[in-house]
């Protein structure tokens, strides 16, 4: 293969020798990235103990321990130590899953060395090495051309450019770059940059230089932390200090001080946080979304911004022809990619080229002019070649056309930037015919006639206006236009001249076709989604009118750059989209929605993407044919590169959210009636209602397994048609604060009239009937914040069977407390005669039918107002 080079300037052509190439290592390195440091296991799970609440309980917890409360050190020690390996198991899992995936560049490569072909690792490239590239084959390195032969290059995965570029050598933009693909054709080219000097190199470089980000919950479960970490303390200390003061045990009032602290704080809240994220992640990968951090798909679900890429995101990244112009006829063509299933249709009917003579024509050059072909691969269809001639191959296979022999062909002038035409000879009957193809206005300059179904005839102004006038209005809807002709051999040879013109072949790279409606679904939800690709403007409105993406203004990366920061703030706050775009202009963008303070998720699957997708409050990449440096960006990989996927995880994030806020609400509620009974009875000066053990039970036994069970309720009928929450959305609120107080009071005063209800009789009594009483209360509320709008009958008193085996078995807990031996010596307690729990029943009820009969009448309100249309789920 070297001799067929040989024609070119006067490189030689021995290549590097062994000993040269050893000496290049030395001075540039390996031909592969320079690997990130990963986080370690070890500091991975150190990592799930520095929010602020674990914090809090690691410092209780040796408290406790030097107090020797070794059963409270004990409980609280679980709790920590489950929250922590639930946290690291998620995060290493994803870690080690995307490892796999990193390597993009060619494990082999054909390269010259010591005179002869050889192949090599690709990492072994050294600047100055010879490479071979031909159809098919990853390109290695950055590298500038010595020889080509028909040369085209797909960039896409650089610059989201969805069309094979040509390639000569001599001219401007003939260097060819790591990671891209050789479409079509053949080349010889010298290395020029290997691993972080390459393209791919630098946009990974930058890739790095984005700093690490804190989710939107985390930062919300953050400012919870220290709010009630602060109020804790404050809380505890001034009890200690009352309690001194009125003259009461020091060491006594010390326990009620961790005790109150330990009451104040959920210490359930960061294992129920981790539980619910980490199912709700589980959940997502069934539904083919892997979340590379706990938080991701959250943040997701807060999206108010969806920044998308074009090319393989929204689109399939497979040419398909979706039309024929032929002087008196158009054809549809149905199907999509490279899957021979669909058909040409004319004026609705299916039509072959066995019933179609300029069809049959058509489709003959598009066949036989090419080195594209098709194949099965299982269940699917691979090309291999140019994508667009694969079309053209796939469009032929649609017609029921006749392939053309393996040898056919007998010569070939292969395409080229300067002269946009390829033409082959191929055996016909007893003779030979040249086909040709290229861009319409090049391949008009050769024909002197025109096919139609009556026959050829002259090419006269008036057929050339009207072919001239179909080129243009199929490429005005962004379409790329291929011209056919076909003429006769002169004496076996090829001669573009005197042929005659065939018709126009309209090909685009068309939209996947779940995306439309993902699209109409995030923008229902409140979401704009924002188009940002490397292709054409006339491309990309093409695809976005087919998407019913609103774009009113196009704006390329040229244009951006020469805009403000101001004036871009302006340009984002219309329906736009942005074409020709390169790397920096989508990290611009996303830098400039985030300064609105939107909370922006980015797709892409290219290399091009991966700065934004790491400056984006979520990146998500595509699975499978996203580049590993995209992936590696991201925090939500999608594991079919499915759109409609995004939609799903949007929905998920809400209803993660949402949970969220109810089971804080809910451990909140039932603490804040803890406090309440512990801070009044101190106050009057009674014995301690609740011992620290019973307080722990409570908020880790009880609580936490109910609070689980409410994390996985489902998503509310209408969480999908009201707008993302702000940014600065607080996981209380003043609502929430309202709720807690309204319930605090109610549970600790029922609690604490308990207590002193039954205090002269026993002690003991007194305590287990209050503190069986909390629990109780504390179970039955749950009820009224499975949802903080609906009615439980409204979203189905069965739909979360979770949570009624929760309560089954949290009550089953709590009887077992108060009559089991061991529990009894655990906890201090002692057995309840029928008298107590029928107290204890009808104290109950209030926490069951209040809430639920407010949320029945708003309910009912907002249905009379807004009529039944506006609360039908």
């Amino acid at each position: 293969m070297a001799n067929a080079f040989q024609h070119g300037s006067g490189l030689s052509l021995t290549g590097l020798t062994r000993q040269e190439a050893e000496a290049a290592r030395k001075k540039y390195g390996w031909n592969e990235l320079p690997r990130v440091k990963r986080t370690g296991p070890l500091l991975v799970f150190i990592r799930q103990f520095s929010n602020f609440l674990v914090l809090i309980l690691i410092a209780a917890g040796i408290i406790a321990f030097t107090l020797g409360e070794y059963a409270d050190t004990l409980a609280i020690g679980l709790v920590i130590a489950l929250n922590g390996v639930l946290g690291f198991v998620q995060e290493w899992r994803a870690e080690t899953a995307l490892e796999s995936l990193r390597n993009m560049l060619s494990p082999q490569t054909l390269v010259l060395r010591d005179g002869r072909e050889q192949m090599i690792e690709a990492r072994e490239l050294v600047p100055g090495d010879l490479i071979i590239l031909e159809a098919g084959a990853r390109i290695p390195a950055d590298a500038a051309l010595h020889d080509a032969s028909g040369l085209r290059v797909d960039e896409s995965a650089l610059t989201g450019e969805s069309v094979p570029i040509g390639k000569t050598p001599g001219e401007d933009g003939s260097e060819v770059c790591a990671g891209t693909v050789v479409a079509a054709g053949r080349a010889l080219a010298v290395v020029t940059g290997t691993g972080a000097q390459t393209s791919f190199g630098k946009i990974a470089s930058l890739t790095g230089s984005v700093g690490l980000k804190k989710t939107n919950l985390q930062v919300q479960l953050g400012r919870l932390a220290m709010q009630l970490g602060f109020a804790a303390m404050a809380i505890a200390t001034a009890i200690l200090c009352l309690g001194l003061y009125m003259g009461r045990d020091v060491a006594e009032m010390f326990m009620t001080g961790l005790s109150l602290s330990v009451a104040m704080v959920p210490e359930g809240l960061p294992a129920v946080v981790t539980i619910t994220l980490a199912l709700g992640a589980a959940a997502m990968v069934r539904q083919k979304a892997l979340a590379r951090r706990l938080q991701a798909i959250e943040t997701l679900g807060a999206a108010s911004v969806i920044c998308t890429d074009k090319t393989g995101t929204l689109t399939e990244n497979k040419m398909t022809v979706t039309g024929i112009w032929t002087l008196d006829r158009i054809y549809q063509v149905t199907g999509t990619g490279y899957d021979p299933t669909g058909h040409i249709a004319l004026d609705g009917a299916v039509i072959g080229a066995k019933d179609d003579a300029v069809l049959a024509e058509v489709l003959n050059a598009g066949m036989t002019c090419t080195h594209a072909n098709l194949h099965r691969e299982g269940d699917h269809w691979e090309m291999t070649g140019a994508p667009t001639e694969g079309a053209l191959v796939t469009l032929g296979c649609k017609g029921w056309a006749d392939p053309p022999q393996p040898d056919a062909v007998l010569a070939e002038i292969p395409f080229s930037s300067e002269r946009k035409l390829m033409s082959v000879l191929v055996r016909s009957g007893n003779g030979a015919k040249v086909f040709t193809k290229g861009a319409p206005e090049q391949v008009l300059k050769i024909c002197t006639r025109t096919m139609t179904q009556a026959g050829p005839r002259d090419l006269g102004a008036e057929e050339a206006a009207r072919i001239t006038a179909a080129y243009e209005a199929m490429a005005g809807e962004g379409l790329r236009v291929i011209g056919l002709a076909a003429g006769a051999a002169q004496g076996g040879t090829i001669d573009e001249k005197d042929m005659t013109f065939l018709g126009l072949a309209g090909l685009i790279d068309p939209p996947r076709p779940e995306v439309r409606a993902a699209i109409g679904a995030a923008r229902s939800a409140g979401i704009r989604v924002i188009m940002i690709t490397g292709d054409s403007p006339l491309t990309a409105q093409a695809i976005a009118t087919q998407l019913e993406l609103p774009a009113g203004k196009t704006l390329t990366g040229d244009a951006l750059e020469a805009l403000e920061d101001a004036e871009l703030d302006q340009v984002l706050r219309q329906e736009v989209l942005f074409a020709r775009t390169r790397p920096a202009h989508k990290m611009r963008i996303v830098s400039a929605l985030q300064e609105q303070h939107q909370i922006v998720a980015m797709t892409g699957d290219g290399v091009n993407d991966a700065p934004a997708l790491k400056k984006a409050d979520i990146g998500v990449s595509m699975g499978v044919r996203g580049t590993d440096v995209a992936k590696d960006a991201s925090d939500l990989v999608l594991l079919d590169d499915n759109f409609a996927t995004i939609v799903r995880a949007i929905g998920e994030g809400r209803r993660q959210f949402g949970n969220v806020r109810k089971f804080v609400r809910y451990l909140l509620s039932s603490n804040a009636g803890e406090v309440i009974a512990l801070l009044i009875n101190i106050l009057i000066g009674g014995p301690l209602i609740f011992l620290a053990t019973q307080i722990l039970w409570m908020n880790l036994v009880t609580d936490g397994v109910t609070a689980v069970a409410l994390g996985l309720e489902k998503g509310e009928p209408d969480q999908m048609e009201h707008p993302p929450r702000r940014k600065d959305t607080p996981i209380l609120g003043k609502g929430g604060v309202l709720t807690i107080l309204a319930f605090g009071l109610y549970t600790g005063l029922a609690s604490l009239w308990v207590f002193l209800h039954l205090l002269p009789v026993n002690e003991d009594l007194a305590r287990t009937t209050a503190f069986t009483a909390m629990v109780l209360f504390e179970k039955a509320s749950v009820f009224a914040f499975r949802s903080l709008h609906l009615p439980c009958w409204r979203i189905g008193f069965f739909s979360n069977l979770f949570l009624l085996a929760a309560l089954a078995v949290t009550i089953g807990a709590q009887v077992a407390a108060v009559y089991w031996p061991p529990l009894q010596v655990l906890l201090h307690t002692v057995p309840l005669q029928a008298e107590q729990w029928g107290l204890i029943g009808l104290l109950v009820l209030p926490v069951l039918l209040v809430p639920e009969g407010l949320k029945t009448l708003r309910y009912l309100a907002t249905r009379r107002r807004k009529g039944p249309a506006a609360v039908q789920a």
